[in-house]
């Protein structure tokens, strides 16, 4: 048997090696903040379903494109305070802003 190969009743199968404790630590962290993102997404995402439909009863645009260029410009700076590459972060906004458009296009379609 050749080292990091396990033979079984099916064959050879690789071994998986030990995780360092250290990367175990910071992998768990991560799976922790990737959570919490995921659930800001949600709780953004039922805030702007709601601006869609005060916007789709007001007749309003579903595009802002003062508001975003104010927030692009804010977040910049957040990101920069942060460490974050402030061209990651507009271009992670832009992503949002554009499926938050969309929802609202979608929304004021059923109108």
């Amino acid at each position: 048997m050749s080292e990091g190969v396990a033979v079984g009743a099916g064959g050879s199968v690789p071994t998986v090696p030990p995780v360092p404790p250290e990367l175990a630590r910071l992998r768990h962290s991560i799976d922790n903040i990737d959570s919490a993102l995921v659930h800001l997404m949600a709780e953004r995402f039922k805030a702007t379903q709601q601006v869609g439909v005060l916007k789709a009863a007001l007749a309003l645009p579903a595009s802002d494109p003062g508001r975003e260029a104010r927030q692009v410009a804010r977040l910049r700076v957040l990101a920069e305070d942060a460490g974050l590459d402030p061209v990651f972060a507009e271009k992670f906004f832009a992503f949002v802003v554009a499926e938050v458009i969309r929802h609202h296009e979608d929304i004021a379609a059923q109108v």
